[in-house]
């Protein structure tokens, strides 16, 4: 079974500034520190953009530095918060397209992971898939033919009801669903929305999860949107053969764990059982 982790809209600042509330690099950092301890055999860590707040320079040196305490293997993917030539003097041996797109592929086990760059050419909080990507899209995908795709990238190409973030989405979601059509394209993963989001789109199942810093509130129709300080996530997808497993995982969760025990199945015919055991699991 495959294992990947996805990390998403890390924000990172230069030392000392913090974003919306938060460290950005004391987060990465706990994040970084979780997947160490807890999955060890993961295959691959994707982080989906915004791996910058701003694109500065240092922004970048810091992710250097936290990604020097990971402990497997990782890609990168650019968001709106990224600058690509900073980002490229910063990681020269990120794979990129033949036109300097932060774009690659990868086989692991039988399934192929594609990494898209969709930050735009005029630095616009939206998304952008220009012509020459989706052509690089397209010819990958050909390549491909009928094995499993896994796709990851930064912008979601859907509305999911927030009305400031339905304004920030890709701009020609069409284009790319024109290329997507008839492929074997298993899951989508993407990032931008600070939510834990699931559902489909055009037939494709697609899963967003929170930032490492803050979050857009849940204000469904709301006119304006709203910063949260909801704990931040990564996520920990399980890819088999016959089914790919999104968990959300709530990382600097420090409450109780508590051992569980399955509660007896409901008898109908003599609900005093269910008393009894439910004084025994409060004494």
């Amino acid at each position: 079974m495959l294992k990947i982790i996805q990390v998403t809209d890390l924000h990172l600042t230069p030392p000392g500034v913090h974003h919306i509330g938060c460290d950005p690099r004391e987060r990465l950092e706990a994040a970084i520190a979780s997947i160490n301890a807890e999955h060890p055999d993961a295959d691959l860590v994707v982080f989906t953009g915004d791996l910058a707040a701003l694109g500065q320079v240092a922004a970048y040196e810091q992710l250097q530095d936290c990604l020097a305490e990971l402990k497997l293997p990782y890609r990168l993917c650019l968001g709106n918060g990224d600058h690509r030539a900073r980002f490229r003097a910063a990681f020269p041996t990120t794979a990129v397209d033949e036109n300097g797109f932060v774009q690659s592929t990868e086989e692991i086990d039988g399934q192929h992971l594609v990494f898209l760059d969709t930050l735009a050419a005029d630095g616009r909080h939206w998304g952008e898939l220009c012509d020459a990507r989706l052509s690089w899209l397209r010819a990958r995908l050909n390549d491909i033919g009928e094995a499993p795709v896994l796709l990851f990238l930064h912008h979601p190409p859907f509305a999911v009801g927030i009305p400031l973030l339905d304004s920030l989405t890709l701009q020609n979601a069409e284009k790319l669903a024109s290329v997507l059509v008839g492929k074997n394209i298993r899951h989508m993963f993407f990032g931008h929305l600070h939510r834990p989001i699931a559902g489909s789109w055009k037939g494709i199942p697609f899963s967003v999860l929170r930032s490492t810093v803050s979050q857009f509130a849940l204000r469904l129709g709301a006119d304006s949107a709203a910063r949260s300080m909801e704990s931040p996530f990564y996520a920990v997808a399980l890819i088999s053969a016959d089914s790919v497993v999104v968990h959300f995982h709530d990382y600097t969760y420090e409450g109780p764990v508590i051992e569980y025990r399955p509660v007896p199945a409901v008898i109908v015919d003599d609900e005093t059982i269910a008393y009894v055991f439910q004084q025994a699991s409060t004494s």
